[in-house]
């Protein structure tokens, strides 16, 4: 018996690139369950939000930008960004109807027949005739190497798993990478710690400047052309500076955020340059990124020499069928509503063009 369910459109992840593209499906008639399914594998609303650490208060956040069709209003500043941005995602969810279907695990998207794609899951399979992939990289945090990491007594953990700065008291703590998570670690772990070590591979540039409209296309349009090249894309934050605020300021008049370079090598008991200069360490903080969550695609053979999938617009440039919304230089939250409105559009296109095969 054959128990795959048909869908024009299968929409991976509601975070904010699928709640965004699962909108512009029902706003141009797409109907959900019928014509459309969202599949997310996380425990609730919220994205990726909903894992953020709870001192990460919502006054905390940088640029979050409302979806499409409804604001966030009357937040407060002092609750975490996890209640309240999961929160507003489930009041989304709910005011737009979107049944978004969870936790659903996607363990592999493969060629069907008849033009279409299998989307196999936790929840049995799925053939549609388009597909948005909308799956973020929280779930693929990076873990750099380095000599001798293995032999360190102490603890390594990564953003992805810090959970709150008490439980670093008494300890001494190097923290590695220069963007805002890892600034913010710092700021927060310094005043319970017994010691801070700041690690990054570059110099951190800091802007004095408010990020305007210009910067933001200009850093866009580096991680833009990356991906058109096949490579992996660097995020949007990557290529920006960061913002040299108040909290920023005091850490640095502190020496808190007194930049060494990085390391050569891990030791049993902390950490060493070539030079011979050695930091002891109890706990090794790695806030050195995520990598897009993909792997489930591996099958289409989507990727390209470079390592990346080449990207158009939001449609990948090996099969217009797949649109990746919330990849490259859509991975903010203004470009994430943007590209699923655009891959909207394109998949209606698409699917205007190509009649579904006879069953």
């Amino acid at each position: 018996m054959n128990n795959t369910r048909e869908v024009e459109v299968v929409v991976i992840g509601a975070g904010q690139s699928g709640l965004s593209s699962a909108y512009h499906l029902r706003r141009t008639g797409f109907e959900p369950d019928r014509d459309f399914v969202v599949l997310d594998h996380s425990p609730g609303p919220g994205g990726a939000w909903q894992f953020r650490w709870p001192s990460l208060t919502y006054d905390k956040v940088h640029g979050m930008h409302a979806l499409p069709g409804m604001e966030l209003t009357g937040a407060d500043p002092s609750r975490p960004s996890s209640d309240v941005i999961g929160e507003y995602f489930a009041a989304y969810e709910r005011t737009f109807d979107l049944r978004v279907r969870r936790p659903v695990d996607v363990r592999a998207v493969r060629e069907g027949s008849g033009g279409r794609l299998l989307v196999e899951t936790s929840d049995g399979t799925w053939s549609t005739r388009a597909l948005i992939n909308a799956t973020g990289t929280w779930d693929r945090p990076f873990w750099p190497r380095y000599r001798g990491q293995e032999t360190f007594r102490g603890r390594q953990l990564h953003t992805a798993q810090y959970a709150r700065p008490e439980e670093f008291a008494g300890q001494r703590v190097v923290v590695v990478g220069g963007g805002a998570s890892g600034t913010q670690h710092l700021l927060e772990i310094a005043p319970y710690a017994a010691a801070t070590t700041w690690v990054t591979r570059r110099l951190p540039v800091f802007r004095e400047a408010p990020f305007d409209e210009n910067a933001g296309r200009a850093a866009v349009a580096l991680v833009e052309e990356r991906v058109r090249q096949g490579l992996p894309p660097r995020s949007v934050v990557s290529v920006t500076a960061l913002i040299l605020n108040d909290a920023i300021r005091q850490g640095l008049k502190d020496g808190i955020l007194d930049r060494q370079p990085m390391f050569d090598r891990i030791t049993p008991d902390g950490v060493e340059w070539k030079d011979g200069r050695r930091v002891d360490a109890d706990v090794i903080l790695w806030a050195t990124g995520f990598r897009a969550a993909l792997d489930h695609l591996a099958p289409l053979k989507l990727r390209e020499p470079g390592g990346g999938i080449r990207v158009e617009g939001t449609s990948a440039v090996a099969d217009a069928r797949i649109h990746l919304v919330g990849y490259g230089p859509s991975a903010s939250t203004i470009g994430a509503n943007r590209a699923g409105r655009a891959a909207v559009r394109d998949i209606r296109r698409l699917l205007a063009e190509e009649p579904a095969a006879a069953a």
